[in-house]
């Protein structure tokens, strides 16, 4: 746990609150008058996107520090997959088919859960966007196990609350899908990717490109569900045409079961370093 610094200096918070209680005039009511780091006008000015950017890096890596937590494992996947209990509400017969892979996802949370709280929850805490579909899995079986789950949710015209079952003190939500990722991936012990659209395949390609190109260290990369990512993608074709190279497809493995990433993440061993890496 961080410990509270001593300082010498005013509050700044208490000096939020006092400026607030000054007599009404036209100089103290006039916006300029506002403190600067109380301003929300200002602070959303296209000048302080940097500051901005900023802040969404820090309040979420300073909460998980806090909090203890050092490593995460991560779950992409798809917000429209039902529940199997409400399969007969999905919008095609094939996302009905592929509910199996919200309960496939809330066993391997509740698995990889029960793992984590023999070291006192601090390592391997499963985060997930915070949605509904394949990450309100991730987050369920993390608390049926008894644990806890960050969610990281992004401001969408049509979003909704986070699902219920994530921690509330790790619930975060931002306006920069770019700082987000960071944060997805910046702990991560694991990254495992369940069926899902245009947001899960840009998490898997960006996490994948981090990889290949030497950005990120290299970590168990599992796509849950071989018949699906093999049928979307034509990952041979792209060796094939040499847009990458043979040795990108031994970056990830498929998996179908809870079990066998279990397995995979248990006995994983690091590879080797490249020594020439691959163009993207």
């Amino acid at each position: 746990m961080t410990q509270s610094r001593i300082s010498r200096f005013r509050d700044a918070a208490l000096d939020r609150t006092t400026a607030t209680e000054v007599p009404s005039t036209p100089q103290s009511t006039s916006p300029t008058y506002r403190l600067a780091f109380a301003d929300d006008d200002f602070l959303c000015r296209e000048e302080l996107r940097p500051v901005r950017l900023q802040l969404e890096l820090l309040k979420p890596e300073m909460a998980l520090e806090e909090l203890g937590i050092t490593s995460t494992i991560v779950l992409f996947g798809g917000a429209r997959i039902p529940d199997p209990v409400h399969r007969d509400q999905a919008r095609t017969e094939t996302l009905a088919s592929l509910s199996e892979f919200y309960d496939e996802a809330r066993t391997f949370a509740r698995l990889m859960t029960k793992k984590s709280l023999e070291t006192g929850g601090r390592e391997n805490v499963i985060v997930t966007g915070g949605g509904p579909g394949v990450m309100e899995a991730g987050n369920r079986g993390a608390a049926e196990a008894g644990g806890r789950s960050i969610g990281l949710s992004i401001v969408l015209p049509h979003e909704q609350a986070p699902n219920g079952y994530v921690t509330p003190e790790l619930s975060f939500n931002f306006h920069y899908f770019a700082i987000r990722k960071m944060h997805f991936l910046m702990r991560a012990r694991a990254i495992t990717v369940f069926p899902g659209g245009f947001g899960t395949m840009d998490e898997l390609f960006e996490s994948l490109t981090l990889i290949q190109t030497g950005r990120m260290q290299r970590v168990p990369f599992l796509l849950f569900g071989r018949a699906f990512w093999q049928r979307m993608i034509n990952w041979e074709a792209l060796a094939d045409a040499g847009t990458i190279s043979a040795e990108d497809l031994d970056l990830f493995r498929f998996v179908d079961s809870a079990d066998e990433a279990m397995h995979i993440i248990g006995n994983w061993e690091p590879a080797p370093a490249r020594e020439n890496i691959p163009g993207r």
